[in-house]
């Protein structure tokens, strides 16, 4: 039988914003350690959080790497980790019993992971919904990693539901809130993390991957190995039943990315020759799409372009030793390839000369009479001008 006792505990049943077809549940942070389910009185200084895993229900990043992305909204002051006095249950929701806590983020936060994660419908619908309330806490301070939550400020005061505050009035959307009182219940504390109201049918469950027992997460990567053995053999029966160009690519690729596991569990980073192989194989596997609206191509442009210019500082130190060793004959520079070669990194020249279309050893004499416009870019690109015709025309542009 399981053990009994007598606690008193607060079931809370958060209120929620209607967006569209998702349902938002939210408290207000009144201080560093209370809370409110309503936002009466009107004066008191009140920041709307909204809860994680609703914010991150049905879009494409898996339960369980929720945990990462909310730590990386953190650091930006964007989330933050609720943790409650183990007196507070929450319909509802599955929460670890050993931690109690929750994540939350703030207005400015739920906007960052709308427009990071949403469809163009969805993100036009939180702009519809909640621009009001973005506008009122426009001047909020960045969240802090965690806040300790004991004190609930509304149990006994402002009986009435949301909507009846002054603050609420003009907002368009529904909100729904249940007052939860504080009572005496007897807790079976073999399941204090189940949702007080008993009916877990509707439950979310948060407890997080990195909270389950070691056991627990050797189970999961036997099942993942069990699954993925099972569509190796699948993919291996296909392509022995007749020569299928897709099996094969198929089965290259994954055997690349099972040499990459193999490092990792051996607690090795894979070589850079190993892993740009996987890399090129997982690009090569999709279908970009519209070079105008290609996530993958946004994305992989988008982390080129931030490693180049966090090498700006080494580049500029280059070419101001070059400057320096050149200073008596600057009208005398080497020819343009040479100087690409000398001041800037090879993978930026690759890109350019593929993006040019003078890749092709067949356009050698097309990439010695452009070679010009490439280094121009370059210099641009990079904030260091050494040429005359850059340091001209970077003048015409800027007097315009």
């Amino acid at each position: 039988m399981s053990t009994l006792s007598t606690m008193s505990i607060t079931p809370l049943t958060f209120p929620q914003w209607d967006v569209g077809p998702r349902k938002i549940r939210f408290i207000y942070l009144a201080n560093l350690t209370s809370f409110r389910l309503t936002r009466c009185p009107n004066k008191s200084p009140l920041i709307p959080l909204y809860l994680g895993a609703d914010i991150f229900s049905n879009t494409d990043i898996r339960v369980e790497n929720h945990p990462r992305y909310h730590a990386k909204f953190a650091k930006k002051g964007y989330a933050t980790k609720l943790t409650f006095s183990t007196a507070f249950r929450f319909d509802g929701l599955r929460v670890s019993a050993t931690t109690n806590s929750l994540w939350f983020y703030s207005i400015q936060g739920l906007f960052r992971v709308a427009f990071e994660l949403y469809s163009k419908q969805e993100q036009l619908t939180v702009m519809e919904n909640l621009q009001d309330v973005w506008k009122s806490q426009i001047n909020d301070s960045p969240l802090e990693l965690n806040y300790n939550i004991g004190v609930r400020l509304d149990s006994d005061v402002c009986k009435s539901v949301p909507e009846t505050c002054q603050e609420h009035k003009k907002v368009k959307t529904p909100l729904h809130s249940h007052h939860s009182p504080v009572v005496q219940e007897s807790v079976d504390v073999s399941k204090t993390d189940t949702g007080s109201s008993g009916d877990t049918s509707a439950d979310h469950n948060y407890c997080s991957f990195a909270e389950q027992t070691f056991q627990e997460q050797l189970e999961t990567i036997r099942t993942t190995l069990s699954s993925l053995k099972v569509k190796l053999q699948s993919l291996e029966t296909k392509h022995s039943s007749k020569n299928n160009t897709d099996c094969t690519n198929q089965l290259k690729t994954a055997l690349l990315l099972l040499d990459d596991i193999d490092w990792c569990l051996d607690g090795r980073k894979p070589e850079e020759r190993e892993l740009t192989c996987t890399v090129l194989a997982l690009l090569g596997a999709e279908d970009p799409g519209s070079v105008y609206s290609s996530h993958l191509m946004n994305s992989v442009a988008g982390w080129l372009g931030r490693r180049f210019h966090a090498a700006n500082g080494c580049i500029s130190q280059k070419v101001e030793n070059f400057k320096v060793e050149h200073i008596e004959r600057i009208s005398d520079l080497p020819p343009a390839d040479q100087l690409a070669t000398e001041l800037f990194p090879e993978a930026m020249r690759t890109l350019m000369l593929h993006w040019m279309g003078l890749s092709d050893e067949a356009h050698l004499e097309k990439r010695h009479s452009e070679y010009p416009i490439l280094l121009l870019i370059l210099e641009f690109a990079n904030h260091n001008l050494i040429t005359g015709a850059a340091h001209v025309l970077y003048s015409s542009l800027i007097c315009r």
